[in-house]
């Protein structure tokens, strides 16, 4: 009785799933703590690098943005052909780009320089996701998946970034202290030292990377036959069928055809994903450490332990996600978890006392991730399997670009001591855009709702009259 009532503990928060799940599956999820573990470690020291360079709030800012935009269109080309080319292929060369821009950042203090390491490689700005790697890893999820666990395997995925993000800003905070206490490192050499491991990380990942097997890749699409009732003259038919057709040319044979279905809800997606983006790159992760260090003078130890505390919160807060979308589905709660985050952000920059800054970040975090495992959910189960890869590298590339502008404008805002102001504006879209989602969303079906209900008016229809 009590083995009974432990397994199905466990499976109600997705242990279970997770541990029948494919050594690929685990892989990916390795994958994402190593490649969070480093996000996590260089945005707590980005902008306070950037200052010791002698680079002002404002091209900070916009160093951002060009970032963001510049990976926007290269992440879209590598996500467009990815089931093409290959699902393990392009991880890989995201994980060599990732390492070689760390390898820049550690060497170099021209502006323009790490702008276009930035660009090209892989460096993140926000600390949250960038490049090729999501949309990739969230296709191939599903893929492996059945549609019953999706759910599960997404939130330890979620929870596996958000776990590596803490450990890499706590890991990175402490070892700056050691370098800068102990070592005595001057304040640019730690920094640099901090992008080594980076660089490192990003090998870490192309090894793991390169250990997926062939079932990640996507299924080949199968021509369908010509029909004929002559089996004597079917090649000769099959190919005059086939000279009719407009042959496509060989980069568009790599494109995914997207339904016209499918477009409709991508184009809803990609209005609320948007607004949503833009409120995240005003509020980031790189610039919320900044505003934490300058307006309260909290050193990198002291960060790396309080964002350490948010994103273990926002990891735990991930499995009751799960559980509470098995119960009120994925939009709902999707919405009614993110919303109250975003009354709690939009209160950070407001109080000049540091305990209640810290309350209302913490309070923030209790939620704020809470909506990633549910929509990455939705996202698979409203698509259709061999548009899965490709729409959700356009829904990344369209976030990223709305979040690009966002860090931009803060930066300027920062410059001027307005910073609060950042802080309530994102707070005020988001709770927009969750709003938003419960109008379009709340009563949509799945691929699979809707084929179930076409299979039935189609056997109603075949059925012969009483």
């Amino acid at each position: 009785m009590a083995t009974r009532s432990l397994v199905k503990v466990l499976d109600e928060f997705g242990l279970v799933s997770l541990w029948r799940s494919t050594i690929d599956t685990k892989l990916l999820c390795i994958q994402r703590f190593v490649r969070l573990f480093a996000y996590g470690g260089s945005t707590l020291i980005l902008v306070a690098y950037f200052t010791e360079l002698g680079i002002t709030k404002a091209k900070s800012g916009l160093f951002m943005t060009l970032t963001l935009v510049g990976d926007t269109l290269i992440s879209f080309l590598l996500t467009l052909f990815a089931d093409a080319l290959g699902r393990k292929a392009i991880l890989a060369l995201g994980a060599s780009l990732m390492a070689l821009s760390g390898v820049v950042f550690a060497l170099s203090g021209n502006y323009w320089i790490l702008l276009l390491a930035a660009i090209v490689g892989v460096i993140s700005p926000s600390g949250n996701e960038i490049g090729p790697f999501r949309a990739i890893e969230e296709s191939t999820l599903a893929h492996l998946t059945p549609a019953a666990k999706r759910g599960d395997i997404y939130a330890w995925y979620s929870l596996t970034g958000s776990t590596g993000a803490a450990a890499g800003m706590i890991v990175t905070g402490w070892l700056i202290r050691y370098m800068r206490e102990s070592l005595a490192w001057e304040q640019l050499v730690v920094y640099r030292a901090v992008f080594w491991g980076y660089s490192a990380l990003g090998v870490i990942k192309l090894l793991l990377a390169l250990a997926l097997s062939k079932a990640c890749e996507a299924e080949k699409k199968q021509p369908d036959p010509a029909p004929t009732s002559d089996p004597e003259t079917a090649p000769l038919l099959a190919d005059s069928d086939q000279s009719r057709k407009p042959k496509k040319s060989t980069i568009r044979s790599f494109l995914p055809e997207i339904s016209p279905e499918s477009r409709i809800i991508v184009i809803n997606l990609c209005l609320l994903f948007a607004l949503d983006s833009f409120a995240s790159g005003l509020a980031s992760l790189s610039w919320a450490t900044f505003f934490f260090h300058e307006k309260f003078n909290l050193r990198e130890e002291s960060l790396g332990s309080l964002f350490f505390t948010t994103n273990i919160i926002a990891a735990i807060s991930m499995l009751l996600a799960s559980s509470i979308a098995k119960r009120f589905g994925n939009v709902k709660t999707m919405v009614f978890t993110h919303l109250p985050s975003a009354i709690f952000l939009s209160l950070i920059g407001i109080p000049n006392s540091l305990p209640l800054a810290m309350t209302f970040l913490i309070l923030r975090s209790c939620t704020q991730s809470m909506d990633v495992a549910p929509r990455s959910a939705f996202l698979a189960a409203v698509m259709l399997p061999n548009e899965r890869t490709a729409v959700m590298g356009f829904i990344n590339v369209v976030k990223t670009s709305s979040q690009s502008l966002g860090p931009f404008i803060t930066g300027l805002l920062a410059g001027q001591k307005l910073f609060w102001v950042a802080f309530l504006l994102a707070g005020s879209l988001k709770a927009i855009y969750d709003l938003g989602m419960l109008a379009v969303f709340a009563s949509h079906k799945t691929y699979e709702e809707r084929a179930a209900e076409r299979a039935q008016e189609a056997a109603a229809e075949g059925e012969p009259d009483a």
